[in-house]
């Protein structure tokens, strides 16, 4: 009888911390991040009955169960959090807390604090690589992501530039509208913008000349105003015929700026990006449609937000951005032998595998989502079935140790007879 109602007693222990186990699940509903746990159980084997006879053996229990998270992909939820980031796939963002630890978590609820560094809910500095002059540098250490709030985003120089826009087929050579110009603005590597001017002249039927041009002011004394020059052609259906696809980009060059900046190389794609020509000619009159660059002039960052990927910008008053920052993610092979410590971090133990920290996409690591964060994977269907399940096996052990209990009253009154 005894070891029926120890047997019973390690069923109700066992009941109890599988209950607990639930009852954290469940409290942990709404936990960005959070991972449902699996609850299993062993028995305990160590009586037989009858000498060789293995089909006599009976246990004496359940052993002390165990929990394993499940780390199942949570449903990504839009938020309005600039700096918010979710993983969708295999990761950990990786934080640094103040005793200098190297913990891991799925809730990417950050923001930046008063010393400009990007942090997480709990104060933990989030690790990544910090930009310089625009460019990060993903094949060093990664580090404390520092975020240049409130200071002057750096000038970038214009490397590159497209313009969308037609040239009237029909117009005569000799015709005032066989001459068109628009203007086209890029900046130097201090911030200074200028204004070039482009002029297309037709030269025959479906050819035309053109030279951009800068302000003999925006130069040193004997600067060259011409930039670049050249032809073009085109088919009979209107299409870019020269210079052909291979030829591109265009070299546009600009040297003795006036105001002692660096002397500018930019490339002028006369295609996109699918190789189509951005420029026609049609019988219709000459005009843009549109004019883009990749420079930026210097200012004071008002905005700071998270991309797809996990790159952070800068936005300065001219809407210009620039990356100031990397976010890093570790790919860990066995994540369940993490140990959670608290404020949804996770910590490496003795048995988990050495992280490899990389970049989102890279690997085997998942992609990060902006403005966005990651629900808790507990299923509130699943977790009250299991604990009515736990509940009559407690019930049930209960049982045991009360008919037990019942047969030793019922021995001891034989002896009393």
């Amino acid at each position: 009888m005894d070891t029926a109602i120890s047997t019973a007693l390690s069923g109700l222990s066992a009941d109890t911390a599988a209950i607990n186990i639930i009852g954290n699940d469940l409290a942990n509903l709404n936990t960005t991040g959070f991972k449902a746990s699996e609850i299993q159980f062993e028995d305990v084997l160590s009586q037989t009955l009858g000498a060789g006879n293995s089909s006599g053996q009976i246990g004496l229990g359940v052993g002390p169960i165990s929990s394993v998270a499940q780390y199942s992909q949570g449903s990504v939820q839009t938020t309005n959090g600039a700096t918010d980031a979710a993983i969708e796939g295999n990761g950990f963002f990786v934080v640094q807390n103040q005793s200098n630890e190297t913990l891991y978590t799925r809730d990417g609820s950050f923001q930046i604090n008063a010393q400009g560094l990007l942090v997480d809910s709990a104060g933990d500095a989030v690790q990544g690589w910090t930009g310089v002059n625009g460019v990060v540098n993903t094949n060093g250490l990664t580090g404390d992501i520092t975020v240049p709030q409130g200071a002057t985003v750096p000038a970038a120089a214009t490397t590159s530039m497209n313009v969308a826009m037609n040239l009237n087929s029909s117009v005569a050579t000799t015709a005032p509208g066989a001459t068109f110009t628009t203007p086209i603005q890029v900046y130097d590597s201090e911030g200074t913008s200028h204004d070039l001017t482009a002029t297309f002249t037709k030269t025959a039927t479906n050819a035309w000349s053109y030279t951009l041009t800068i302000p003999a002011a925006d130069l040193t004394a004997g600067g060259n105003t011409t930039a670049a020059s050249g032809n073009l052609t085109f088919d009979t259906n209107g299409n870019l015929l020269t210079p052909t696809l291979a030829n591109d980009p265009q070299t546009v060059s600009i040297s003795n700026l006036a105001d002692g900046a660096a002397n500018m190389t930019v490339n002028w794609n006369l295609y996109d990006s699918a190789g189509n020509a951005t420029i026609t000619q049609y019988a219709e009159a000459s005009g843009v449609a549109s004019t883009a660059q990749n420079g930026s002039p210097a200012g004071t960052v008002t905005d700071i937000s998270l991309q797809n990927g996990g790159l952070l910008t800068a936005t300065n008053p001219s809407g210009q951005q620039v990356t100031v920052g990397q976010l890093a993610l570790a790919s860990i092979s066995n994540p369940e032998t993490l140990l959670s410590v608290g404020n949804n971090n996770l910590q490496a133990t003795s048995t988990t595998g050495t992280p490899a920290v990389g970049t989102a996409g890279s690997g085997s690591r998942g992609q990060i989502i902006s403005g966005a964060l990651e629900s808790s994977t507990v299923d509130i269907a699943s977790e009250f079935t299991n604990l009515l399940t736990f509940q009559r096996s407690y019930q049930a052990d209960s049982r045991v140790i009360t008919t037990a209990d019942q047969m030793l009253q019922d021995t001891i009154n034989l002896i009393h007879e």
